[in-house]
């Protein structure tokens, strides 16, 4: 992308250099999404999954990445291996855990990015940081939202995901398309969001940052 658009890493506080507004696709406003994002990663505030118990929780980041199409703006989301040992078979963002060399959440989502679908950092472009998302698998998730400008080349690395696919935007903000459900889990029935599209079963963490997104944007 032209470097005059790009936010460059400032990787003492993790936050960027303003783009001048403009707007990206038709269903979204550039300078309505940034006003619902925290410019830094923030740990004050956070979503926590139905069923989050006090256990220590591990930090991780994963980065929603927002593909500029021309038909109409889309998320990148990845279909796990069934063989992984968390979330076998799961749809989720690329992420993974904090790593001792990264600087920021933001470097994290990057990294893991890059490691599981060979997504360059050239082509992205962050906007800001979404609640943190405590989950009752023992993680807190720091999702670091991201537009991404083709063409870029992707490279799965088919020990972690089985395939790499892409929903459009306006279908995923849309509340209609969220649907609720509930399973039992630990001795509890718990509850959480889903939102079926095609032959892909969106649900979990996955979905949950997706509704909080959505929420904001129709606040």
């Amino acid at each position: 992308m032209p470097k005059s658009r790009r936010r460059k890493l400032t990787t003492e506080n993790d936050t960027f250099v303003q783009a001048q507004p403009r707007r990206f696709a038709d269903e979204i406003d550039f300078e309505r999404l940034r006003s619902v994002l925290y410019p830094a990663p923030s740990a004050s505030s956070f979503v926590l999954e139905d069923g989050v118990g006090d256990i220590e929780l591990t930090p991780a980041a994963v980065l929603f990445p927002i593909v500029l199409r021309k038909g109409g703006a889309s998320v990148l989301l990845t279909q796990r291996t069934e063989h992984l040992k968390d979330h076998p078979g799961q749809i989720s963002f690329p992420g993974g855990r904090f790593e001792p060399e990264d600087a920021s959440p933001a470097h994290t989502a990057l990294r893991e990015a890059e490691e599981e679908i060979g997504l360059s950092s050239a082509h992205v472009e962050i906007v800001g940081y979404l609640p943190e998302y405590r989950t009752v698998t023992g993680y807190r998730v720091t999702p670091v939202v991201a537009l991404v400008t083709p063409p870029f080349d992707l490279q799965p690395d088919p020990h972690e995901v089985a395939k790499i696919f892409e929903v459009p935007f306006s279908f995923l903000m849309d509340t209609a398309n969220h649907q609720r459900h509930s399973l039992p889990y630990r001795g509890k029935i718990r509850h959480y969001i889903a939102m079926p599209y095609r032959e892909h079963f969106i649900w979990g963490a996955t979905a949950g940052m997706i509704a909080t997104l959505a929420r904001a944007l129709a606040a």
